[in-house]
């Protein structure tokens, strides 16, 4: 009988990662536009909307990769509530990193603002109108969202920690592939 898998694989950790990366320099571009002004400011923008986009392109990657390959089983020591809460919460992830970056793109498209990935090639719209009070009332679910993912990721990470100093149940191993699994 095969042993039962310990670790993520290479492309699950890659996804994650990559993932959570950009969502710190989002943070980090979003702060530098509202500290800069003119055309500095405007190239903040346009880097957070290609990385949004991006975020929303590698979620649904690993949404698809995550239904071909399921997860880890839980320790078998998780009381039955963490096993709900865990996964409730990575739904809650999946939902928020498909909502946060549609909010963005419905926003920039109900009013209009187009904007080439990365400098490439120009991203399309969507076919959505209402113009400047449309794009502000996208803009509030973004934010709210927002609020929500800082949320999610403050509950991820104490979990992470909980699961690591206390539990000493190698589940953050399972993701950090250079902390060392415990016997």
């Amino acid at each position: 009988m095969a042993e039962p898998r310990n670790r993520y694989s290479s492309v699950s950790l890659a996804l994650h990662w990559i993932i959570a990366a950009a969502i710190l320099v989002q943070v980090l571009l979003i702060t530098a536009h509202e500290s800069t002004e003119g055309p500095l400011s405007g190239q903040f923008v346009m880097l957070h909307k290609s990385l949004g986009v991006s975020i929303l392109v590698l979620t649904l990657a690993r949404i698809g990769w995550r239904l071909a390959h399921p997860a880890i089983p839980l320790p078998a020591s998780m009381p039955r509530w963490e096993r709900l809460a865990a996964r409730a919460t990575h739904v809650l992830f999946y939902v928020v990193l498909i909502a946060m970056p549609l909010s963005g793109w419905l926003a920039t498209s109900a009013a209009g603002r187009g904007f080439a990935w990365f400098g490439l090639f120009d991203w399309p719209l969507l076919p959505v109108g209402g113009g400047r009070e449309a794009a502000g009332r996208f803009m509030d679910v973004h934010e709210t969202v927002m609020k929500g993912l800082y949320v999610l990721i403050a509950l991820h990470v104490a979990a992470a920690l909980k699961h690591q100093f206390i539990n000493r149940d190698n589940v953050l191993h399972r993701m950090i592939p250079l902390i060392p699994r415990r016997p």
